[in-house]
């Protein structure tokens, strides 16, 4: 089964010009947490991990993750 969540990591880091390794730093996150995010290769996330990752980034955690609708692949 496909992953039925959306992560748009990628998408707001090159809106905002910053890297993986800036971004780990900043949330004070692994940078491989980073990557398999971003990549969207993780298995799951913390809500430890998303709040951190919202805190550095200044957005939500909607902005971040979605649920894909059933016709999205």
């Amino acid at each position: 089964m496909n992953n039925p969540i959306k992560c748009h990591l990628s998408r707001i880091m090159g809106e905002q010009k910053i890297n993986m390794a800036e971004l780990a730093k900043r949330a004070g996150v692994a940078k491989n947490t980073v990557r398999s995010l971003y990549y969207e290769t993780a298995k799951g996330i913390t809500w430890d991990v998303l709040a951190k990752l919202c805190k550095a980034l200044n957005c939500q955690p909607g902005d971040l993750i979605e649920l894909k609708s059933q016709g999205d692949e």
